[in-house]
């Protein structure tokens, strides 16, 4: 079967029944689709023979809908994780009661909620559907009906392909009418508001961060407010450094909205404590939480009455769960969990380094002080690679006779000789701290001379027939070592580990620890020029599992056509 990178799913089938064929259908979907799934729901359309060409029509915000986009979304992270899944809400709406509504057209029946075919971010490529066709001998009747209609809602390629999934999916009808699901039916319309307030981080938008806004559109009549986390709200962030921009979190929040509801005024802003407009804006009505941020919600109702302002109706949605949660992962879906999941793993594509040799293949590590990348280049050479450590490189440069020796003199004085007429480089420390431009003259002399006998390095490894390389260096950005390797690799670590490590293994204080790392780049800085990131920050057992589990991909790493495929390392230090 052809694969299409959108598709559109339209779901036939009654509420009731819906909820235990959620699974294969989208299981049968992720088989024709690769990219992008948008789903839309029109309970009860007969695409049959013998019905004429069906309309689309407005179906209501019942209590079961809400709980069917809660677990489709929950069956999507378990079945098609690689699926970006948006479940559509244009055709939702709650059924106006005066016939003279300018929505019924004065006839007292709804309007067609398409005036007009709705773009879509993707344009669907292939509609899909679970109606469930009696006679095999209608299905070119059946689909063309499918194609009609799917066009009437919504802007596809001008090549619509159709696909009827009900085949994979008889056997389900027997078990629902056994489960007896039309009991537990709940057709009581949800209660709606005009004005609905949401806040999180949405960092790599994921099916919780889309229950989230897909149930605050259905509860939302006219305006949906929604807060984004910036700047003094990501600092605890677990990997705060792999998180998202802001912008780039707005432009995909906004994107996934115009698409499942563009009728509703959203207005997104970003969150620098975690109140922003929700506890001063006076037109709110409602907010939803999780049963983990229900303690916000109420923390928020508290300021308004501070404020004058009345409390918030608090609508409160299920936590999805992740059923692909490693040990040091948390059980729900949660963006924390995507970016762990992101180490060791190929975030940019290298640069053309053409003018390198493809053998060895050179990875260039680096990371702040106590970050672990020692650890993890020792790791690498336990695999095979050929270690350089350009600390230990730095240290031959001040031998007596090496160009930087005389340099270095000649520049600094001849004042740093020691008796055995090597450098004493504590004197010479002195001499550049908190200088920069003395700093500058010194690694103007040295950096260079580094770099040459890492050069040597990679070409003996070269002779020696070695396939990969590892420069350990905590200068290799700041030193614009970048042109001598193929791939940069950066360790990170949070600021607190950070000084603990450096305090435990160098017996300093933590204020001298603390300027280490603030004369250093920060993470940020390293992490937005790194191919790859790491982090060494758990347990010793959790990552020795890790490696343990990645082993045969570690030696996939060895062979230079699988680098770019390479195993996971995330080692404690």
């Amino acid at each position: 079967m052809s694969m299409f990178s959108t598709g559109i799913l339209v779901l036939t089938s009654p509420l009731h029944t819906l909820p235990l064929r959620i699974a294969p259908v989208l299981s049968s979907a992720a088989q024709v689709v690769e990219r992008t799934l948008y789903v839309h729901l029109h309970p009860g359309l007969n695409l049959g023979a013998g019905g004429g060409q069906p309309r689309p029509v407005f179906i209501p915000p019942v209590v079961d809908l809400s709980s069917l986009i809660t677990g489709l979304y929950s069956n999507a992270a378990n079945v098609c994780g690689h699926l970006d899944v948006r479940v559509l809400l244009t055709n939702v709406r709650a059924q106006p009661n005066n016939a003279s509504s300018p929505e019924t057209g004065g006839t007292g029946v709804a309007c067609n909620p398409f005036p007009s075919p709705q773009p879509l971010s993707h344009s669907p490529e292939v509609v899909l559907t679970d109606f469930a066709l009696q006679d095999p001998g209608q299905s070119p009747l059946v689909a063309q009906c499918l194609q009609r209609y799917t066009g009437h809602c919504y802007v596809c390629t001008p090549s619509l392909a159709s696909v009827l999934l009900h085949p994979q999916l008889q056997k389900l009808e027997e078990e629902v009418e056994k489960e007896g699901q039309k009991e537990d039916y709940r057709s009581e319309c949800m209660e709606t508001y005009s004005e609905v307030v949401v806040g999180g981080t949405f960092d790599r938008l994921h099916g919780a961060h889309k229950t989230l806004l897909n149930i605050s559109c259905l509860l939302a009549n006219k305006r949906f407010l929604i807060g984004v986390c910036d700047q003094e709200l990501l600092k605890k962030k677990v990997l705060k450094e792999l998180i998202e921009p802001y912008g780039l979190r707005v432009q995909r929040l906004k994107e996934f909205l115009q698409d499942v509801k563009p009728s509703l005024q959203y207005e997104i802003v970003p969150l620098s404590d975690p109140f922003g407009p929700s506890v001063i804006d006076a037109q709110l009505q409602c907010i939803v939480v999780s049963e983990e941020t229900r303690r916000g919600g109420e923390a928020v109702n508290k300021k308004r009455l501070e404020n004058g302002l009345p409390g918030l109706v608090l609508h409160e949605i299920q936590l999805l769960k992740d059923a692909h949660h490693t040990e040091m992962e948390e059980e729900k879906i949660s963006s924390s969990s995507l970016r762990s999941r992101l180490l060791g793993t190929l975030l940019t594509d290298p640069k053309d380094k053409s003018h390198l040799p493809l053998v060895p293949y050179v990875i260039g590590l680096t990371g702040g002080s106590g970050s672990g990348k020692s650890s993890i280049a020792r790791q690498l050479e336990a695999l095979g690679a050929v270690r350089i450590d350009s600390d230990q490189l730095g240290h031959e440069t001040y031998r007596p006779g090496e160009v930087a020796y005389n340099r270095v003199l000649e520049e600094f004085g001849s004042d740093l000789i020691n008796e055995d007429k090597t450098i004493n480089r504590r004197a010479l420390g002195r001499k550049v701290f908190g200088n920069k431009e003395r700093l500058k003259a010194l690694t103007d002399i040295v950096w260079p001379e580094i770099a040459l006998l890492v050069k040597e390095r990679i070409q003996q490894a070269k002779e020696e027939g070695k396939q990969v390389c590892v420069v350990d260096a905590a200068v290799l950005l700041e030193a614009g070592w970048t042109d001598i390797v193929h791939e940069v690799w950066v360790a990170v670590i949070p600021e607190e580990e950070a000084v603990s490590r450096i305090m435990a293994r160098d017996g300093v204080s933590q204020e001298d620890a603390v300027r280490r790392l603030q004369s250093q780049w920060p993470n940020t800085q390293q992490v937005e020029q790194a191919n790859v990131v790491l982090c060494t920050v758990w347990e010793p057992e959790i990552t020795q599992k890790q490696g343990e589990a990645r082993h045969t991909d570690g030696e996939k790493w060895l062979d230079k056509a699988h680098l770019k495929s390479s195993g996971t390392f995330t080692i404690h230090a």
